[in-house]
């Protein structure tokens, strides 16, 4: 290769080189004006911000310290409700006690009615139905003496017929 062609192609590549600097140096001063601009305007919004950060720093200290009072508030809340369920269980049980003790003794005076009803019954049908039983069947004998008697000795003949078809 001639020293003429090479010359040529170095300078070829020096000057793209060059305009590839150049483009660099314009696409830097574009980054700086792009940067500049954006400073500008976090600048202008910096204030803003400041203020919610303020303004979000003083809700969050406020609502920590309503969250402590509800959380204190909850806390009692739950420990009466502990408390009157401990007293309404205790209530409960005492109640459930009495009432089974009550349901013993009712179940204790009800056998002891029932046994001295049948007693009673027993005593009844042994010391007054029997007798009348008794004197009912005497009175029923003699009954039948005196119709005996007032008939005569002769039978009445329906009398002897209806006697003897029961036999037959």
């Amino acid at each position: 290769m001639d020293t003429q062609v090479l010359l040529i192609i170095m300078a070829v590549f020096t000057a793209v080189a060059a305009i590839a600097l150049l483009i660099q140096a314009a696409v830097m001063f574009g980054i700086y004006k792009a940067s500049r601009a954006m400073q500008e305007k976090v600048e202008t919004l910096t204030p803003k911000i400041h203020a919610v950060a303020d303004n979000s720093l003083t809700a969050i200290q406020e609502s920590r310290v309503k969250i402590a009072e509800i959380t204190a508030k909850t806390s009692q809340i739950l420990d009466s409700a502990s408390r009157q369920l401990a007293i309404a269980e205790n209530l409960f049980t005492d109640f459930s006690g009495r009432a089974r003790s009550q349901l013993d003794r009712a179940e204790l005076v009800l056998d002891d009615a029932m046994t001295r009803v049948q007693q009673t019954v027993g005593l009844v049908h042994t010391g007054i139905l029997r007798p009348i039983r008794e004197i009912n069947g005497v009175a029923a004998g003699i009954r039948a003496a005196i119709q005996y008697f007032a008939r005569g000795a002769r039978p009445n003949p329906d009398r002897a017929t209806a006697d003897e078809e029961m036999f037959i």
